[in-house]
């Protein structure tokens, strides 16, 4: 059986943000084209980041997908690890707050910014529910 390899950017149960691999199953379709079943989602938004782009620590407000169009966004940790993705590359945005904390920029979240010399141009499509 086939399967799709997604990215996730999580909140640990120490409320720090994490990345980890997942796998989702390709078990429908056909052998030439598999398909995931369908992802619930409730709407997409575009966004266009200017060259020298960079955000301070934050949390990802509901979880949602993010597909580089154009350009190269860095995501940053609060370890000091950060992982790159590329236009044609994606994660699964997921470090929320957790439940009863007060966001603390020492200790929650990640930061992003704009790598290279082109724009950096994302799409999000926000998930309708929380994954398995």
């Amino acid at each position: 059986m086939s399967t799709f390899t997604q990215t996730v950017l999580y909140t640990d149960e120490d409320g720090y943000a994490r990345f980890r691999e997942d796998t989702i199953e390709l078990n429908e379709g056909t052998p030439a084209s598999r398909l995931s079943p369908w992802l619930a989602a409730e709407g997409l938004q575009l966004r266009q980041s200017p060259v020298g782009f960079a955000s301070d620590f934050h949390c990802t407000g509901v979880p949602q997908w993010l597909f580089v169009l154009q350009g190269v966004v860095e995501i940053g940790l609060q370890d000091g690890s950060t992982r790159r993705f590329k236009a044609g590359e994606h994660f699964y945005s997921a470090d929320t707050l957790p439940a009863g904390a007060v966001f603390d920029p020492n200790k929650h979240g990640h930061c992003s910014r704009q790598i290279g010399d082109e724009p950096l141009v994302t799409a999000f499509v926000r998930a309708a529910e929380k994954p398995r």
